[in-house]
């Protein structure tokens, strides 16, 4: 969620639903709900099946295994998988300021960082002075940080921003209503990559709005694509600068919306992920 922007809800989903087909017995009249009698099961028949089940694992196991090959450090993408595809390194150990920390000095360090950096750029903990400040020195440049820290501050402190969302002046949600910002990573994108710098595009869902009987901001959904700028400074990546645009855009499934209370509950209920490549 972008801070100078109010997001416009669409709705989402995936998958449709098939048709069933009803094979009828053939030959006879009999009652097509049980009145044939089924025949008699033979042991070589079942012999048959348990080979193909055992076949069947096997071939999951296989598939499953691995070569081994892939550790921590390796820039290169698995052979046969998309370009979004998880390449198995592992996510990050660390953490600063409650934010995942300790990425690799390539192009799946710099991914990880854009896709983990651009959860708490899109918070509710954004709106909180103290912890606004936290995330900014954790996540931009030591060189940016000042003009960053100023800039926001004045966009937080706007009382005409946060009355359009629905806030109160200091930033907080009116009584009897959940603020909600949540940014969900779907995929990211290396534009650009000279080793010690990179361009990294995020797309993401964003969830904004605010939860609760009598809300002028109910809590919808938004898609945008940020891409940030980045560099490797003291051991890890830092943003230097960041531009978003809208979309992509999925089409909306016809859903019915949850309660205030449902939605409500579920971002205090289910918490996020570090994500990495």
């Amino acid at each position: 969620m972008s801070y100078d922007d109010e997001t416009d809800g669409f709705g989402s989903g995936a998958g449709g639903t098939g048709q069933t087909r009803t094979r009828l017995p053939e030959g006879g009249t009999g009652d097509v709900y049980g009145g044939a009698r089924r025949p008699a099961r033979t042991s070589r028949s079942l012999v048959m099946v348990v080979g193909v089940v055992v076949l069947l694992i096997s071939a999951i196991a296989f598939a499953n295994r691995g070569d081994g090959t892939v550790s921590p450090g390796t820039t290169d993408t698995a052979k046969g998988t998309a370009p979004t595809a998880a390449t198995g390194i592992r996510p990050v150990a660390g953490k600063h300021a409650g934010i995942p920390a300790g990425y690799a000095k390539d192009e799946q360090g710099a991914q990880s960082a854009a896709a983990n950096y651009a959860v708490p750029l899109g918070s509710a903990d954004m709106y909180d002075k103290a912890r606004r400040h936290e995330i900014v020195s954790a996540v931009y440049a030591p060189e940016v940080v000042d003009s960053r820290q100023s800039d926001l501050d004045k966009v937080y402190a706007d009382t005409g921003f946060l009355t359009r969302i629905g806030l109160k002046e200091d930033g907080t949600a009116p009584d009897g209503l959940t603020f909600i910002s949540r940014v969900v990573p779907v995929g990211t994108k290396v534009e650009k990559f000279s080793g010690a710098t990179a361009t990294v595009a995020v797309w993401y869902s964003s969830l904004f709005g605010l939860a609760g009987e009598g809300s002028t901001n109910p809590v919808s959904e938004s898609w945008y694509t940020a891409t940030y700028e980045m560099k490797w400074t003291n051991g890890s990546w830092k943003v230097t600068g960041h531009t978003q645009t809208d979309g992509p855009v999925p089409v909306g499934r016809d859903q019915a919306a949850s309660s205030a209370k449902e939605m409500a509950d579920a971002v205090q209920q289910f918490g996020g992920f570090t994500y990495a490549r």
